[in-house]
């Protein structure tokens, strides 16, 4: 299933299956789900057999981040050896934690705003995932069956702030900087998460190209760690870190502009396409 978040003319959120096939929205509120997070809470991964759905045109409705409040937002630095090295960085030998915050989160064509106080804003293609049974302290080999889902996150960072400092979460959280979406796929849509296309182009120019196998540290791995910490909780986003290519690795340094448009697809997830704007 393809879980997204949505809304009609009377402009309330609420969740719903995307058919790619039939270009439909089904509407899972009916079934007593307030959004998405209670549908992933619920373990649910296909509307309920035998009860009617009501479903809207594609056209007819207006597409949200898929989860619009999350718990939390955990994302993975230098998780990809060839940016490790673009980035003039040790490859990690432990997981990178930082985190960004629910404000940043926006859906699916809405803007990225460039704010006033950043000159160096840079672009992140990365495979997210999500969690669905939390858990304390869970093993690797234990560990997909927590993962509800995947979806895809633009890691949008601010590098003059980022190295302002040695400590990353700020420079991920300004508004906006968390294009998230289209949809949550379930686990059952993707066999395998760690063999996908990833890639991030501008304007039809591609500038990320890569697969997830070049995982420096894969999702069981990045559980595990994580959970040894703090406890995982259902709706949680994990986001597996960028492949090279970004701005901050080339020659020259190639920043965010107002006017563009940046588009992250990976594979089997579909493509998260945002403009970008100035403040």
């Amino acid at each position: 299933m393809k879980l997204v978040s949505f809304s009609l003319a009377d402009g309330r959120i609420r969740p719903g299956a995307l058919l790619e096939q039939t270009h439909r929205v089904v509407d899972l509120s009916v079934a007593g789900y307030g959004d998405t997070l209670a549908v992933i809470a619920a373990g649910i991964t296909e509307p309920e057999r035998g009860k009617t759905f009501p479903s809207y045109p594609l056209t007819e409705v207006r597409l949200y981040a898929p989860l619009c409040i999350p718990p939390r937002i955990f994302a993975i630095g230098l998780n990809y050896r060839d940016h490790a090295i673009e980035s003039g960085m040790e490859i990690p030998t432990t997981p990178v934690v930082f985190f960004k915050l629910p404000t940043t989160i926006v859906g699916p064509g809405e803007p990225i705003v460039l704010p006033v106080n950043s000159t160096q804003p840079d672009y992140e293609a990365e495979l997210a995932f999500v969690i669905g049974r939390g858990g304390f302290r869970i093993s690797a080999d234990q560990a997909m069956n927590h993962v509800y889902g995947y979806t895809i996150v633009n890691d949008v960072s601010a590098r003059d702030v980022q190295f302002a400092s040695t400590q990353w979460s700020l420079s991920k959280c300004f508004p906006t900087f968390c294009p998230l979406g289209p949809a949550v796929v379930t686990a059952d849509e993707i066999p395998d998460p760690h063999v996908l296309q990833i890639g991030l182009s501008i304007d039809g120019e591609q500038l990320q190209n890569s697969n997830t196998r070049k995982l420096v540290f894969k999702i069981p791995e990045l559980i595990e760690y994580i959970s040894s910490i703090t406890p995982l909780l259902p709706g949680d986003i994990v986001s597996t870190g960028t492949p090279p290519g970004v701005g901050l690795g080339r020659t020259p340094r190639r920043w965010l502009k107002p006017g563009e448009t940046v588009t992250v697809t990976v594979e089997g997830l579909g493509s998260l396409t945002n403009p970008v704007v100035a403040e």
